[in-house]
């Protein structure tokens, strides 16, 4: 697990053994990635949906109504409390409905967040969008972030997208499928290079004024039969 910057460090050394002409043009603009590493467990799990479609200033002040009301993080308390309880922390009906799901799921036996540690990439992240409320982006997110998984792989990030363009000199942005295809050669260490790819696009943005990535405007509908 990439849970430190010993771990991190170890981590990219893997990388390198896999793909070292890439790692080694990375690291030379970029040094080492941060680890960005976060709270593991239901706490974890709780604040990526709470930030989810906020802001950072939003996302803290709900946090913080909600570690005062749920401090010990106890999914079984949630299941117990009323809505009423979990909307006055700043929840949306939608997030409380994900938050009750999860909590459910975990003291029903049918996810162990820890214990996630022990699968498979693939496997870890089929667990976690299994549970309603959950989606691609967050369980890549838990498994990044809050577990430390090294072989994460969020395919459907925009930044992680652009930044593949530049660092693999691309002619235009990979899709899913093409980013995932780009991943395939980093196995089992893929999270360690979406943490470098994410770095070195940063360095590189800052230094080029590189624009920000940008979901692709959509063609409009036609007509059926135009």
């Amino acid at each position: 697990m990439i849970v430190s910057d010993e771990t991190l460090a170890q981590a990219i050394e893997q990388l390198r053994g896999i793909d070292a002409m890439t790692v080694d043009h990375m690291t030379a603009s970029c040094g080492m990635p941060p680890l960005r590493k976060r709270a593991g467990g239901f706490e974890g799990l709780a604040w990526i949906v709470i930030a989810q479609q906020v802001s950072t200033a939003s996302a803290l002040a709900i946090f913080a109504r909600f570690s005062t009301r749920f401090g010990r993080f106890d999914p079984a308390e949630i299941v117990a409390a009323g809505d009423d309880d979990l909307k006055a922390c700043g929840l949306s009906t939608p997030k409380v409905r994900a938050m009750r799901a999860i909590c459910e799921a975990i003291v029903g036996g049918h996810i162990d967040l820890d214990g996630l540690a022990s699968l498979s990439a693939d496997e870890a992240h089929a667990r976690l969008v299994a549970i309603k409320g959950i989606g691609p982006w967050s369980a890549d997110v838990y498994l990044l972030f809050c577990l430390g998984h090294p072989d994460v792989w969020p395919v459907g990030d925009l930044a992680l997208q652009e930044a593949a363009r530049v660092a693999l000199g691309l002619k235009k942005r990979p899709d899913h499928k093409s980013l995932e295809r780009i991943g395939e050669r980093w196995r089992p260490w893929r999270a360690a290079a979406a943490r470098l790819l994410w770095a070195y696009y940063a360095s590189i943005k800052q230094a080029q004024r590189l624009p920000e990535a940008k979901p692709r405007p959509r063609k409009p509908a036609t007509a059926a039969g135009s």
